[in-house]
């Protein structure tokens, strides 16, 4: 059981869990939940049962449905926007998490202000991409399966992130699209699948396919 909450209890696997948010769990992160299997099953096939992605929101639309601009996005990639619904971020989703990736810098304040010894495992997805681009694949495992690459991935990028900051406060936002028309949410889509490329990348050590 977890300490401080009944009921909640963290399964030992071997499944590593990315988790993405935002504000209301139905435009960004959604995108990046999606986007982010997407690539995973490109790379690694049935391989991607390894990496579990989620994503809520600090103030989430508990159970509603993803916005439609949003899906339409997701379309455009080929990946799959179908059965998804909101929620609102909860302790057991950090406290789940090997990765927390933010669409901005406030929210992941606020996933570490949460507790459950977050700060080490979440960043904005932006920051991530940039860590990531800096590390060297030849030092993580080959052995160990996808699971355990993905963890060294995680604690290397915490090594770095105070020596290889921001080139200015707005290079790790993802701003948001809510309300926007259909040509911002494409905009913000690229942002998000520009971003997840390196991630995905290293996470599986397999690059995406060209066809």
């Amino acid at each position: 059981m977890i300490p401080g909450l009944p009921g909640v209890q963290r399964e030992r696997d071997d499944v590593f869990r990315i988790l993405h948010v935002c504000t209301g769990n139905v435009c960004r992160s959604p995108m990046a939940e999606r986007l982010t299997r997407h690539e995973l099953t490109r790379r690694l096939g049935d391989g991607a049962a390894g990496i579990l992605v989620e994503s809520a929101g600090t103030w989430g639309h508990e159970g509603a449905p993803m916005e439609a601009h949003a899906a339409a996005v997701l379309a455009e990639y080929s990946a799959d926007p179908s059965g998804f619904t909101g929620r609102e971020l909860r302790d057991e989703h950090v406290i789940d998490a090997d990765l927390v990736l933010t669409a901005t810098r406030d929210h992941r304040a606020q996933v570490i202000s949460m507790g459950h010894a977050a700060g080490l495992r979440t960043f904005t997805l932006k920051e991530f991409t940039r860590l990531v681009r800096a590390i060297d694949p030849a030092t993580l495992p080959d052995d160990g399966g996808v699971t355990a690459r993905a963890r060294s991935l995680v604690r290397a990028a915490a090594a770095l992130r105070g020596w290889l900051l921001a080139p200015d406060a707005e290079a790790d936002e993802v701003y948001d699209p809510y309300g926007a028309p259909l040509t911002f949410f494409r905009s913000v889509g690229e942002e998000i699948h520009a971003a997840l490329d390196p991630v995905v990348t290293a996470l599986t050590g397999v690059p995406a396919p060209t066809a």
